[in-house]
């Protein structure tokens, strides 16, 4: 009897430790994603870079600098973001830098100029760099470009353009304003005369008021709103058409050119003109980055982008959070275009050099 209690009793010990211990590698099992989370591991107490391709002080490196500010709270170790940048040539210099020669460990991350990654299609020697097979984190918004002239201009309506002839500014020949009229003019059958010469955007402006031109080339909504919103409540100038990725609602009916433009090739062509647009400002990681942390870097890109703390902040700042796109949208956007048909692309081409 004796000897069947002891039994009994060393079972029953056996029994209860073995559940303990069960019960300790159950739970430890479930802590262990957690503590050994190889994104996390990685990024603890890191140091990483952003490459800005403007220069300090404009909307790009405002917008930039406050990312890098809140991004890191969302990314797994919380690692310092510290900006730097490297301005050349519209973007593209540090767009080469990301490509070619930046780490690509995760630990190097760009917010880039919206016309950089599409200069390889548009023929731009200099940009010997292959966008698609970077990894794109996503945009806080995207653009639409309009084309407006001065409330007092005798220019009222598009079709207005297309009888008389419009002055348009532009820093040079081959620049992006110029670029945009010779759209204009091909694809909806515009007058606009390009006036070269101004060093940039707010010279153009103050030639708009003086009466000098009758617009600038190349003008964004967003900048347009942040810039000079004033503008717009004292109804100080007219849109005669907006044209982008989609139409802005705050503008209502005014003209879309999309919606004026049947011929499918010329579709394409304005849809790759505007390819900067729909990229709106994008932010990156250079190619052959582990998949794990693209991942994580485009999930904390947008967590940060809908951010409420970082909204206030960039609202402060003027800067415009709207319709945003994340990394995958923008990497199908990316192939999209640079799968347009080679006529087409050759059309492009032609007309971004103005040949």
């Amino acid at each position: 009897m004796r000897m069947n209690n002891y039994i009994c009793y060393v079972r029953s010990s056996l029994t209860k430790a073995l559940m303990i211990a069960l019960a300790l590698v159950a739970a430890g099992m479930l802590a262990l994603p957690a503590q050994a989370d190889p994104v996390a591991i990685f990024y603890q107490g890191k140091n990483l870079s952003m490459i800005i391709s403007s220069s300090p002080g404009g909307g790009y490196d405002a917008l930039s600098r406050s990312i890098a500010r809140h991004m890191g709270r969302f990314i797994p170790g919380q690692p310092n973001i510290i900006p730097r940048n490297l301005p050349g040539a519209g973007g593209i210099v540090a767009n080469k830098h990301l490509a070619a020669t930046a780490a690509r460990d995760g630990t190097v991350l760009g917010g880039l100029q919206n016309n950089a990654p599409l200069e390889p299609l548009f023929g731009t020697k200099e940009a010997d760099y292959d966008p698609t097979r970077m990894n794109w984190l996503g945009t806080p918004s995207i653009e639409t470009g309009l084309l407006f002239v001065w409330h007092t201009s005798p220019f009222k309506t598009l079709e207005d353009v297309k009888k008389h002839e419009m002055t348009a500014g532009a820093n040079g020949v081959n620049s992006a304003p110029a670029f945009y009229s010779r759209i204009m003019n091909e694809l909806l059958g515009t007058r606009i005369k390009v006036i070269a010469g101004y060093p940039g955007q707010n010279e153009a402006y103050l030639a708009v008021e003086r009466g000098e031109i009758d617009t600038y080339g190349l003008t964004m909504w967003s900048s347009l709103t942040s810039v000079k919103k004033s503008w717009l409540t004292e109804k100080k100038v007219r849109v005669l058409l907006q044209y982008g990725p989609e139409k802005e609602a705050a503008l209502g009916d005014t003209p879309y050119g999309d919606d004026l433009i049947t011929e499918p090739k010329d579709k394409l062509l304005f849809a790759a003109a505007y390819g900067p647009l729909s990229l709106g400002r994008p932010f990156v990681l250079p190619p052959d980055v582990p998949v794990d942390r693209v991942a994580a870097m485009r999930k904390a890109f947008m967590d940060t982008i809908n951010d409420s703390e970082f909204r206030t902040e960039a609202g402060k700042q003027g800067l415009l959070i709207d319709s945003p796109r994340s990394g995958e949208e923008l990497q199908r956007e990316i192939q999209r275009l640079y799968a347009t048909p080679p006529d087409v692309v050759e059309r492009l081409r032609r007309i971004y050099n103005g040949t």
